[in-house]
């Protein structure tokens, strides 16, 4: 999605924790946005569920995807 060089970054932040039944949908719509100049950073906050692999997955097919995991829970 990035490569729109005369059009400003929007980052896009998204937090997770065990949302793997929501998630797929919540990317979905990220990725369906008609802006082209968007990163999505993902920061998982030590889920149980699929969240990860599900992030995972996507940012593979998705290079302006990062995905960050927290070794321990740190809560909001």
């Amino acid at each position: 999605m990035t490569g729109s060089s005369s059009l400003p970054l929007v980052s896009i932040v998204l937090g997770t924790y065990n949302g793997g039944v929501y998630l797929e949908e919540q990317l979905s719509s990220l990725f369906a946005q008609t802006y082209p100049n968007i990163e999505i950073i993902a920061i998982d906050d030590g889920s149980t569920d699929d969240t990860v692999r599900i992030l995972r997955e996507h940012a593979l097919r998705h290079p302006a995807m990062k995905v960050f995991v927290n070794k321990r829970t740190l809560g909001f």
